[in-house]
Protein backbone atom coordinates (compact mmCIF):
# COMPACT_ATOMS: atom_id res chain seq x y z
CA UNK A 1 0.00 0.00 0.00
CA UNK A 2 2.89 2.36 0.87
CA UNK A 3 4.60 1.52 -2.47
CA UNK A 4 0.91 2.74 -4.39
CA UNK A 5 0.61 5.45 -2.62
CA UNK A 6 4.40 6.66 -3.08
CA UNK A 7 3.99 6.22 -7.17
CA UNK A 8 0.78 7.88 -6.98
CA UNK A 9 2.36 10.77 -5.28
CA UNK A 10 5.19 10.32 -7.75
CA UNK A 11 3.31 11.04 -10.70
CA UNK A 12 1.03 13.76 -9.17
CA UNK A 13 4.41 15.42 -8.98
CA UNK A 14 5.15 14.72 -12.56
CA UNK A 15 1.91 16.33 -13.86
CA UNK A 16 2.56 19.16 -11.80
CA UNK A 17 5.82 20.46 -12.92
CA UNK A 18 4.80 19.41 -16.26
CA UNK A 19 1.66 21.69 -15.95
CA UNK A 20 3.97 23.90 -14.85
CA UNK A 21 6.16 23.99 -18.08
CA UNK A 22 3.12 23.59 -20.40
CA UNK A 23 2.09 27.16 -18.35
CA UNK A 24 5.80 28.46 -18.75
CA UNK A 25 5.77 27.91 -22.38
CA UNK A 26 2.20 28.67 -22.69
CA UNK A 27 3.27 32.11 -21.30
CA UNK A 28 6.15 32.60 -23.08
CA UNK A 29 4.54 32.31 -26.07
CA UNK A 30 1.87 34.78 -25.25
CA UNK A 31 4.64 37.10 -24.20
CA UNK A 32 6.80 36.63 -27.53
CA UNK A 33 3.31 37.36 -29.87
CA UNK A 34 2.32 40.34 -27.35
CA UNK A 35 5.97 41.67 -27.31
CA UNK A 36 5.39 41.03 -31.36
CA UNK A 37 2.57 42.75 -31.51
CA UNK A 38 3.28 45.69 -29.79
CA UNK A 39 6.54 46.22 -32.09
CA UNK A 40 4.82 45.98 -35.05
CA UNK A 41 2.32 48.75 -33.74
CA UNK A 42 5.43 51.11 -33.48
CA UNK A 43 5.56 50.75 -37.24
CA UNK A 44 3.58 53.60 -39.75
CA UNK A 45 3.21 52.70 -43.03
CA UNK A 46 2.41 56.09 -44.94
CA UNK A 47 0.86 55.75 -48.08
CA UNK A 48 1.30 59.15 -50.58
CA UNK A 49 -2.00 58.91 -52.66
CA UNK A 50 -3.73 61.13 -55.22
CA UNK A 51 -7.48 61.87 -54.89
CA UNK A 52 -8.11 59.78 -58.14
CA UNK A 53 -10.65 57.35 -57.22
CA UNK A 54 -8.17 54.78 -59.15
CA UNK A 55 -5.63 55.69 -56.44
CA UNK A 56 -8.08 56.09 -53.19
CA UNK A 57 -9.67 52.67 -53.84
CA UNK A 58 -6.56 50.33 -53.75
CA UNK A 59 -4.79 52.26 -51.08
CA UNK A 60 -7.70 52.01 -48.69
CA UNK A 61 -7.85 48.07 -49.13
CA UNK A 62 -3.87 47.93 -48.70
CA UNK A 63 -4.29 49.94 -45.52
CA UNK A 64 -6.80 48.04 -43.81
CA UNK A 65 -4.70 44.92 -45.00
CA UNK A 66 -1.40 46.35 -43.02
CA UNK A 67 -3.70 47.26 -39.93
CA UNK A 68 -4.98 43.74 -39.91
CA UNK A 69 -1.43 42.74 -39.72
CA UNK A 70 -0.38 44.83 -36.79
CA UNK A 71 0.76 48.14 -38.82
CA UNK A 72 -0.32 51.34 -38.40
CA UNK A 73 -1.07 53.05 -41.45
CA UNK A 74 -1.16 57.06 -42.53
CA UNK A 75 -2.42 58.22 -45.90
CA UNK A 76 -0.93 61.46 -47.07
CA UNK A 77 -3.29 63.09 -50.35
CA UNK A 78 -0.65 64.94 -52.32
CA UNK A 79 0.10 65.81 -56.39
CA UNK A 80 1.54 63.12 -58.24
CA UNK A 81 4.93 64.40 -58.36
CA UNK A 82 4.63 65.33 -54.61
CA UNK A 83 4.46 61.46 -54.11
CA UNK A 84 7.27 60.26 -55.90
CA UNK A 85 9.48 62.96 -54.23
CA UNK A 86 7.91 61.88 -50.75
CA UNK A 87 8.60 58.21 -51.62
CA UNK A 88 12.54 58.74 -53.21
CA UNK A 89 13.07 61.32 -49.66
CA UNK A 90 11.35 58.33 -47.74
CA UNK A 91 8.60 60.42 -46.45
CA UNK A 92 5.91 58.30 -47.52
CA UNK A 93 6.57 54.36 -48.10
CA UNK A 94 4.28 52.98 -50.34
CA UNK A 95 2.20 54.42 -53.59
CA UNK A 96 -0.33 52.18 -54.82
CA UNK A 97 -1.10 53.51 -58.73
CA UNK A 98 1.85 54.08 -60.59
CA UNK A 99 1.24 53.71 -64.25
CA UNK A 100 4.51 52.34 -65.62
CA UNK A 101 6.98 52.17 -68.21
CA UNK A 102 5.12 54.60 -69.84
CA UNK A 103 2.77 57.30 -68.68
CA UNK A 104 4.57 58.22 -65.88
CA UNK A 105 8.35 57.49 -67.53
CA UNK A 106 9.13 61.38 -66.68
CA UNK A 107 8.57 60.75 -62.72
CA UNK A 108 10.09 57.52 -63.10
CA UNK A 109 13.33 58.23 -64.85
CA UNK A 110 13.77 61.34 -62.33
CA UNK A 111 14.15 59.06 -59.22
CA UNK A 112 13.95 55.72 -60.24
CA UNK A 113 17.80 55.42 -58.33
CA UNK A 114 15.77 55.43 -55.18
CA UNK A 115 12.35 53.56 -55.74
CA UNK A 116 11.26 50.28 -56.63
CA UNK A 117 8.44 48.68 -58.26
CA UNK A 118 7.01 46.20 -55.17
CA UNK A 119 4.68 44.13 -57.50
CA UNK A 120 1.46 44.97 -60.58
CA UNK A 121 -1.75 45.41 -59.35
CA UNK A 122 -2.98 45.20 -63.06
CA UNK A 123 -1.49 45.21 -66.50
CA UNK A 124 -1.91 46.68 -70.29
CA UNK A 125 -4.83 49.51 -68.82
CA UNK A 126 -5.54 51.98 -71.54
CA UNK A 127 -5.90 55.38 -71.39
CA UNK A 128 -6.13 58.68 -73.50
CA UNK A 129 -8.81 61.28 -75.09
CA UNK A 130 -12.60 59.96 -74.42
CA UNK A 131 -15.74 61.15 -76.34
CA UNK A 132 -18.97 61.10 -75.78
CA UNK A 133 -20.62 57.26 -78.35
CA UNK A 134 -22.90 60.04 -79.99
CA UNK A 135 -19.77 62.29 -81.33
CA UNK A 136 -18.50 62.13 -84.75
CA UNK A 137 -15.51 61.30 -84.69
CA UNK A 138 -13.42 58.40 -83.73
CA UNK A 139 -9.58 58.95 -83.47
CA UNK A 140 -7.72 61.99 -82.61
CA UNK A 141 -7.17 62.81 -86.46
CA UNK A 142 -10.81 63.24 -87.27
CA UNK A 143 -11.08 66.46 -84.56
CA UNK A 144 -8.12 68.28 -87.03
CA UNK A 145 -9.62 71.38 -88.30
CA UNK A 146 -13.34 70.59 -86.25
CA UNK A 147 -13.09 72.78 -82.93
CA UNK A 148 -16.08 74.81 -83.99
CA UNK A 149 -18.01 71.39 -84.76
CA UNK A 150 -17.23 69.90 -81.58
CA UNK A 151 -15.22 71.98 -78.81
CA UNK A 152 -11.71 73.54 -78.45
CA UNK A 153 -10.79 72.22 -74.66
CA UNK A 154 -9.60 69.30 -73.78
CA UNK A 155 -10.45 69.01 -70.22
CA UNK A 156 -7.97 66.89 -68.11
CA UNK A 157 -7.10 66.19 -64.79
CA UNK A 158 -4.29 68.16 -62.31
CA UNK A 159 -1.19 69.41 -64.12
CA UNK A 160 1.91 67.26 -63.38
CA UNK A 161 0.01 64.08 -63.97
CA UNK A 162 1.64 61.80 -66.73
CA UNK A 163 -1.54 62.01 -69.17
CA UNK A 164 -1.71 65.25 -69.00
CA UNK A 165 2.28 65.76 -69.81
CA UNK A 166 1.19 62.89 -72.72
CA UNK A 167 -1.54 65.43 -73.92
CA UNK A 168 0.19 68.48 -74.45
CA UNK A 169 2.33 66.34 -76.70
CA UNK A 170 -0.99 65.55 -78.93
CA UNK A 171 -1.62 68.82 -79.63
CA UNK A 172 1.57 69.19 -81.78
CA UNK A 173 1.55 65.73 -83.21
CA UNK A 174 -1.55 66.16 -84.96
CA UNK A 175 -1.86 69.78 -85.72
CA UNK A 176 -4.81 70.62 -83.51
CA UNK A 177 -3.21 74.11 -82.90
CA UNK A 178 -6.85 75.15 -82.52
CA UNK A 179 -7.88 73.30 -78.99
CA UNK A 180 -6.38 73.81 -75.79
CA UNK A 181 -5.66 71.53 -72.90
CA UNK A 182 -7.50 72.37 -69.60
CA UNK A 183 -5.87 70.90 -66.23
CA UNK A 184 -8.71 70.95 -63.66
CA UNK A 185 -9.57 67.59 -61.10
CA UNK A 186 -10.98 64.37 -61.82
CA UNK A 187 -14.08 65.75 -60.09
CA UNK A 188 -14.62 69.12 -62.26
CA UNK A 189 -13.97 66.92 -65.26
CA UNK A 190 -16.54 64.37 -64.62
CA UNK A 191 -18.62 67.13 -63.95
CA UNK A 192 -18.46 67.85 -67.31
CA UNK A 193 -18.79 65.13 -68.46
CA UNK A 194 -22.39 64.36 -66.47
CA UNK A 195 -23.41 68.09 -68.16
CA UNK A 196 -22.58 67.36 -71.26
CA UNK A 197 -23.73 64.59 -71.98
CA UNK A 198 -27.18 65.49 -70.20
CA UNK A 199 -27.31 68.09 -72.93
CA UNK A 200 -26.10 65.65 -75.86
CA UNK A 201 -23.26 68.28 -76.36
CA UNK A 202 -19.35 67.15 -77.69
CA UNK A 203 -16.76 67.32 -74.83
CA UNK A 204 -13.33 65.79 -75.19
CA UNK A 205 -11.66 65.23 -71.46
CA UNK A 206 -8.57 62.72 -70.77
CA UNK A 207 -9.80 59.04 -69.50
CA UNK A 208 -8.30 55.82 -68.54
CA UNK A 209 -9.46 52.59 -67.12
CA UNK A 210 -9.98 51.70 -64.39
CA UNK A 211 -12.99 54.29 -63.87
CA UNK A 212 -16.34 54.19 -63.34
CA UNK A 213 -17.23 56.69 -66.19
CA UNK A 214 -17.26 53.75 -68.42
CA UNK A 215 -19.97 52.05 -66.48
CA UNK A 216 -21.95 55.25 -66.44
CA UNK A 217 -21.55 56.73 -69.94
CA UNK A 218 -21.43 55.59 -73.08
CA UNK A 219 -18.11 56.56 -74.11
CA UNK A 220 -15.04 55.36 -76.63
CA UNK A 221 -11.41 56.32 -76.62
CA UNK A 222 -10.37 58.21 -79.67
CA UNK A 223 -7.84 55.89 -81.38
CA UNK A 224 -4.46 57.23 -81.82
CA UNK A 225 -2.27 56.18 -84.22
CA UNK A 226 1.26 57.93 -83.38
CA UNK A 227 1.28 55.79 -80.29
CA UNK A 228 1.96 58.47 -77.96
CA UNK A 229 -0.51 56.84 -75.66
CA UNK A 230 0.64 53.72 -74.68
CA UNK A 231 -0.94 50.91 -72.31
CA UNK A 232 0.73 50.33 -68.85
CA UNK A 233 0.93 48.29 -66.14
CA UNK A 234 -0.01 49.66 -62.56
CA UNK A 235 2.74 49.24 -60.10
CA UNK A 236 2.58 49.50 -55.92
CA UNK A 237 6.09 51.23 -55.62
CA UNK A 238 8.38 51.74 -52.50
CA UNK A 239 11.54 53.69 -51.94
CA UNK A 240 14.17 50.60 -51.84
CA UNK A 241 14.84 49.50 -48.80
CA UNK A 242 11.59 49.30 -47.51
CA UNK A 243 11.70 45.57 -47.63
CA UNK A 244 14.32 45.60 -44.83
CA UNK A 245 12.79 48.59 -43.06
CA UNK A 246 9.36 47.00 -42.63
CA UNK A 247 10.03 43.18 -43.94
CA UNK A 248 6.77 41.90 -42.93
CA UNK A 249 4.51 44.88 -45.28
CA UNK A 250 6.81 44.60 -48.09
CA UNK A 251 6.19 40.43 -48.39
CA UNK A 252 2.24 41.81 -48.11
CA UNK A 253 2.27 44.23 -50.90
CA UNK A 254 4.39 41.72 -52.89
CA UNK A 255 1.52 39.86 -53.08
CA UNK A 256 -1.19 42.40 -54.10
CA UNK A 257 -3.13 42.43 -57.19
CA UNK A 258 -6.80 43.26 -58.19
CA UNK A 259 -8.85 43.18 -61.06
CA UNK A 260 -9.81 46.34 -63.13
CA UNK A 261 -13.51 45.50 -63.21
CA UNK A 262 -13.24 45.00 -59.08
CA UNK A 263 -12.10 48.57 -58.88
CA UNK A 264 -14.53 50.07 -61.34
CA UNK A 265 -17.29 48.48 -59.29
CA UNK A 266 -16.32 49.93 -56.40
CA UNK A 267 -15.54 53.24 -58.03
CA UNK A 268 -19.33 53.28 -59.02
CA UNK A 269 -20.45 52.14 -55.69
CA UNK A 270 -18.63 55.57 -54.47
CA UNK A 271 -20.43 57.56 -56.96
CA UNK A 272 -24.00 56.43 -56.62
CA UNK A 273 -24.03 54.78 -53.91
CA UNK A 274 -22.16 57.46 -51.69
CA UNK A 275 -20.05 54.30 -50.20
CA UNK A 276 -16.83 55.59 -48.46
CA UNK A 277 -13.56 54.12 -49.87
CA UNK A 278 -13.10 52.37 -46.11
CA UNK A 279 -16.66 50.79 -46.85
CA UNK A 280 -15.73 49.56 -50.14
CA UNK A 281 -12.52 48.45 -48.88
CA UNK A 282 -14.04 46.58 -46.27
CA UNK A 283 -16.15 44.76 -48.31
CA UNK A 284 -13.65 44.00 -50.87
CA UNK A 285 -11.46 42.43 -48.27
CA UNK A 286 -14.93 40.05 -46.93
CA UNK A 287 -15.54 39.06 -50.30
CA UNK A 288 -12.11 38.13 -51.25
CA UNK A 289 -10.80 36.53 -47.99
CA UNK A 290 -8.60 34.14 -49.58
CA UNK A 291 -6.58 36.32 -50.96
CA UNK A 292 -6.43 38.55 -48.06
CA UNK A 293 -5.48 35.29 -45.85
CA UNK A 294 -2.40 34.57 -48.92
CA UNK A 295 -1.46 37.91 -48.34
CA UNK A 296 -1.11 37.97 -44.95
CA UNK A 297 0.84 34.44 -44.81
CA UNK A 298 3.11 35.77 -46.90
CA UNK A 299 4.62 37.93 -44.16
CA UNK A 300 5.57 34.95 -41.88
Amino acid sequence: MKKITALLFFFALLMLAACGSEETQSNEESNNKEETADTKQDETITFGATTWTSTQVPTAIASQILEEAGYQTEITTVAQPLIFEGLANKDMDVFMDAWLPHTEEELWNKYKDSLQKVTASYKEVPLGWVVPEYMEADSIEDLKGKSDQFTDEVVTIGAGAGIVEISKDIFPAYGLDDYELVPTSESAMMGVVDEKTKAKEPFIITGWRPHSMFQRYDLKFLEESKDLFKYDNVYVLSYQGLEEKHPEAYNILSNWEISVEDLEEMMLKYEKEDKSFEELAQKWIEDNRDKVETMLKSSN
